[in-house]
């Protein structure tokens, strides 16, 4: 454990040995000066954690010494020691951004104290953080190795995601490799469940399958409609359940989170076919059957998602739903401010629909350009980016307005993403689709052991381009590539966010359901 050094300057120092004295028995190594000249020389050629400076000291003030301490190092924690408690010299020194103060005679306990305030409580703080995901991995192993149901793995997921933002937060990155294994334990763990689940859900008789993407406006959304609720629907694509646990510091001073749920991400873990299927209320293949003029295949020219509005308002006519309603689809910043800028128009409305591109628009430039790479090189700068958007984004903006009305705001996504690192090797024809993290194709060569297939996608309600088509799916963090420049695509897109295949953090989504606290 690194020493904590402190800096202590009074011009009566020798009268303050014995508190020195017992900060070096506790651990801490204590340099003095008489002057602010000579602090100002120290802090030249040391390092110090923290500095107890004296407000009245002959020449160079205390107040004079901290302006200059403050210009040289913003950062570092100063308390100031007075013996003077008029209100103008604290406000002074508080305006001049000290830490702390002490008023003189200063108890040896008092400075013990501000300095684990100061100094001590990030590392405290993450010792106990360290300690405490290290009593509660045997448990989590053991959740991971007994799930045998969505619901098992939700709270699997909760609580590896709960520990990745806790660690994330502490100074202490012993245990982050530690984390990732067990993480990547589960994803293995949760790809053989949904091996052995994800086709039986789709048996008519089925009475244990999870709440997945057709179902959410019907039994989520529709309920509130008809309590004669009025809701604001937004989706944001590629948002995961750690995003939206970093968002929600911003949103919880403005709304109480009435539900909190997670749901199920229909195959392919993909914005044509989860967002689609959302909107329709229907899987792909009811889809490209009802509505063959809406639906794209894969191989298809156009558009994948060029018809929700149309999707949702067929949705809405076969449950025999006539709520007066809006669709916006936001792709950049201008459209999120003309949408922030049409609230009032929106109120009016029952249900008001409202698509943010911007997580998935992240991820794909994450991909492609190398300054983004550089920005989101892990999993903790690509949540801090998805952060920093949202703070300063038009679409909180509109939520803080919103917060002031009686309305249900639901936050939700269609699928998440996973950085991806270990290449597959597959082989297909030219029809074969282009996703990394999932192949439909006829002549498709493979090996089984390494991938989820569906030979009959039919069972799954999944469209195919002929009556031989298969299905295959990454799995854990792997991705797809042809042999042909194999060694090129594995370098450019390993360790890059992808979507469409099996995995904890693409299929196990939030929706959260938001009632303003005004």
């Amino acid at each position: 454990m690194r020493q904590v050094n402190i800096l202590w300057v009074d011009d009566e120092i020798d009268l303050l040995r014995v508190h020195i004295l017992f900060l070096e028995e506790k651990g801490y190594a204590v340099k003095t000066a008489n002057s602010g000249n000579d602090a100002i020389e120290l802090l030249k050629k040391h390092v110090f954690d923290i500095i107890f400076l004296d407000e009245n000291m002959p020449g160079m003030s205390g107040l004079d010494t901290l302006n200059v301490i403050k210009t040289m190092l913003p950062n570092i924690p100063v308390v100031m020691i007075t013996k003077n408690e008029e209100e103008n010299i604290m406000d002074e020194a508080i305006g001049s951004k000290i830490n702390d103060y002490l008023i003189k005679p200063v108890n040896p306990k008092q400075i013990l104290l501000i300095i684990k305030k100061n100094v001590d409580t990030s590392r405290l703080v993450s010792q106990k953080t360290t300690s405490a995901y290290q009593i509660d991995f045997t448990k989590l192993s053991i959740l991971i190795n007994n799930a045998n149901s969505f619901n098992d793995w939700v709270d699997v997921y909760k609580k590896l995601v709960f520990w990745e933002l806790e660690l994330a937060a502490s100074d202490d990155h012993a245990m982050d490799e530690v984390l990732k294994l067990q993480k990547n334990e589960a994803n293995s763990a949760y790809a053989k469940y949904i091996k052995q689940n994800y086709i039986g859900w789709f048996n008519e008789k089925a009475d244990k399958k999870p709440l997945m993407s057709p179902m959410i406006f019907k039994q989520r959304v529709f309920p509130l409609l008809e309590k004669g609720e009025k809701v604001f629907f937004i989706l944001i694509d590629n948002l995961r359940f750690d995003q939206w646990k970093m968002i929600e510091s911003e949103i919880s001073e403005l709304y109480q989170t009435e539900t909190e749920e997670i749901f199920c991400a229909i195959l392919p873990t993909a914005t044509q076919y989860a967002r689609n299927a959302m909107f329709a209320g229907l899987m792909p293949s009811e889809i490209d059957k009802l509505y063959p003029n809406i639906w794209l295949d894969d191989d298809e020219e156009g558009g994948k998602n060029m018809f929700e509005e149309e999707l949702l308002k067929k949705q809405l006519t076969r449950f025999g739903k006539d709520p007066k309603f809006s669709y916006e689809k936001v792709l950049n910043i201008k459209g999120g401010k003309k949408v922030a800028e049409n609230l009032q128009n929106y109120l009016a409305n029952q249900l008001t629909v409202i698509v943010y591109n911007f997580v998935d628009i992240l991820s794909h430039a994450r991909t492609e350009m190398d300054m983004i790479k550089e920005l989101a090189n892990d999993e903790s700068a690509y949540r801090s980016i998805t952060l920093s958007w949202f703070k300063h984004s038009p679409l909180l903006e509109m939520l803080k307005e919103l917060a002031t009305k009686k309305v249900k705001i639901i936050l939700t996504t269609d699928h998440g993403t996973i950085k991806v690192n270990n290449a597959i090797k597959v082989v297909g024809d030219k029809n074969t689709t282009t996703n990394l993290r999932y192949k439909q194709g006829r002549n498709l060569n493979y090996n089984p052991k390494e991938v989820f297939e569906i030979t009959n996608p039919a069972k799954v309600y999944l469209p195919t381009s002929n009556l031989s088509s298969t299905y295959i799916f990454a799995r854990n963090d792997d991705f797809f590539a042809y042999p042909n420049n194999f060694h090129y695509y594995v370098s450019y897109y390993k360790n890059t966010f992808q979507h469409g295949g099996v995995s904890l953090e693409e299929m196990l989504i939030p929706f959260i359901v938001l009632t303003p606290k005004t």
